[in-house]
């Protein structure tokens, strides 16, 4: 089981990033996996706003395309949304207590990792170092497995 990260979904759409490649590659051979793998609300919204920006792509998607990705990737056989749970107040406390420099931008990683620990997954594929800040993660670089 494992949880996939905006980065990785954004340089797998965007055919114009040097990462594109890899990035395609690794998320159709997940897409056609039927064992689990996660992404969640939040990281599908991101995508959203960072495919169709156009101070970040060189050629940004209309919503209508990036939603019509999102679609296709909800269409695969093993992957789940993460949502909060009854206990997610309580995980959400536990990692701030235990990481305590956890601050400003790296919340939004945080909210990812709560889910995460939240629901028993332990791996990330992401090209996002921040998230070897959180220890009960295995980070997992898709240009690395490659």
């Amino acid at each position: 089981m494992l949880l996939v990260d905006t980065n990785v979904l954004v340089y797998a759409a965007n055919a114009d990033s040097q990462f594109h490649s890899p990035c395609h590659d690794w998320l159709e051979r997940q897409r056609s996996r039927p064992d689990a793998w996660f992404t969640s609300w939040p990281i599908l919204y991101e995508f959203l706003r960072v495919a169709t920006h156009p101070r970040v792509l060189r050629h940004p998607w209309s919503a209508g395309a990036a939603w019509a990705f999102i679609a296709a990737l909800l269409a695969a056989p093993g992957l789940s949304v993460l949502v909060a749970t009854q206990r997610h107040a309580d995980v959400a406390r536990a990692v701030f207590a235990e990481l305590p420099h956890l601050a400003g931008n790296l919340l939004h990683d945080a909210h990812t990792a709560i889910l995460m620990r939240e629901h028993g997954i332990r791996r990330i594929c992401t090209r996002d170092a921040d998230f070897s800040r959180f220890p009960f993660l295995d980070v997992i670089d898709p240009l690395a497995t490659a």
